[in-house]
């Protein structure tokens, strides 16, 4: 069976981009007051939600190789408490922007709300992100050494 740890590097990049692209649509949307612009931040928001799920997923699934102890531990507990606050957000903003555009109703207030949710989870995200990558780059977390040769040209045996 093929090792799917290294999966979860490979699939956060998409939901993240998705994402922070959608909203910046959404408000060109505002901005412009161009269908198209909204549209796309709709479809862009529906496929960031699928990528959290799948980012959510490869993660659980990544963490479970890590040996939690000290700093590690707490680094990789604030990665997963971001990342739970993240899916929930995204989740809630993609289920009310599709209530309301199934109802007709995407304006006013309800806009606004909706609006403010997606830019939580943009926000969410990015937090979440960061501290996938101070897991990375400054634990270490996942990484595994190797120069590409045996040991024995490291100690010269």
């Amino acid at each position: 069976m093929p090792d799917l740890t290294h999966l979860h590097p490979m699939v956060v990049h998409f939901p993240i981009a998705l994402l922070i692209i959608g909203f910046l649509s959404d408000i060109a949307g505002l901005i412009f007051k161009k269908s198209f612009f909204t549209q796309a931040g709709f479809y862009l928001l529906i496929l960031g939600a699928l990528g959290v799920t799948a980012a959510w997923f490869s993660g659980q699934n990544a963490g479970a190789g890590i040996s939690e102890e000290g700093l590690l531990k707490q680094a990789l507990e604030t990665h997963e408490g971001a990342a739970r606050l993240t899916i929930w957000l995204v989740m809630a903003a993609a289920i009310a922007r599709v209530v309301v555009v199934l109802f007709k109703k995407y304006t006013g207030m309800l806009k606004a709300g909706v609006l403010l949710l997606y830019f939580l989870g943009v926000v969410a995200i990015a937090r979440t992100g960061y501290y996938g990558g101070e897991l990375v780059y400054k634990h270490a977390a996942g990484v595994q050494f190797d120069l590409g040769f045996g040991l024995d040209a490291v100690t010269n045996e």
